[in-house]
């Protein structure tokens, strides 16, 4: 997935309000929309680098969005709304190898009156939803996990990926970790325990888990290697 245009380097002052962020740039301090609802938790301190988009919309109240936080020298992708344009390119051009059978994919189904999942994937014989989470944390070496806070909403969408099994469908979460020094995926048993009950509830009920890093820079974001999880 490329960026409209290349993105522009800063130094992270501080995040506020959880969507607002301040910016170091060419000795200004700017405002951007920081696209992460999470904690964040590791990607904070001041002083990190930061790469960000800039608008053109004139509409906009905040010209820029904060996209990667550069920590130890890598990047990493924080904007989860990127999330399922990374997928949807990498599920078209048949990179997420366990999908490549599925041909027909629409994004933002509606499986019931509370829940929409990410996409709804097809073939002539099955039919399989996919919901996709945003993963940034890293605690320790080599080893991605989510949550980075509790997620009453992600518990929700493993709870509707099983009734979607029992129902027939084939039933995908994916974890897209918008970095590329990871080795492991794991739960954050000790951040939401619910979450983690949840996950290990889904894959004895037949969900299937996938694990994905990203490749990044100022130009693009594209899906790299497939990731083990550790249960």
């Amino acid at each position: 997935m490329k960026f409209n245009k290349k993105l522009l380097q800063g130094t992270l002052i501080k995040r506020y309000k959880r969507f607002f962020v301040d910016i170091k740039y060419k000795n200004k301090t700017i405002t951007a929309h920081c696209p992460n609802s999470g904690s964040m938790m590791g990607l904070l301190n001041k002083g990190n680098n930061v790469w960000f988009s800039e608008s053109d919309n004139p509409k906009r109240k905040l010209k820029y969005t904060l996209e990667i936080v550069v920590v130890n020298n890598k990047p990493v992708g924080i904007n989860t709304h990127l999330s399922n344009k990374i997928v949807l390119e990498s599920l078209k051009n048949k990179k997420i190898e366990n999908l490549t059978r599925f041909t027909n994919i629409k994004s933002e189904v509606k499986f019931s009156d509370n829940t929409r999942f990410d996409f709804l994937i097809s073939n002539n014989k099955e039919k399989c939803f996919l919901e996709v989470k945003n993963v940034t944390l890293l605690r320790q070496d080599n080893i991605a996990e989510f949550p980075d806070a509790i997620t009453s909403r992600g518990t929700k969408h493993l709870k509707e990926l099983i009734k979607a099994k029992r129902k027939g469908y084939e039933s995908y979460m994916l974890y897209l970790i918008q970095r590329d020094d990871c080795n492991f995926f794991k739960i954050a048993n000790d951040i939401d325990e619910e979450y983690k009950n949840t996950f290990d509830e889904a894959l004895n009920n037949g969900v299937k888990m996938l694990c994905y890093d990203c490749k990044l820079n100022n130009e693009e974001i594209i899906i790299n290697n497939q990731i083990n999880y550790e249960q």
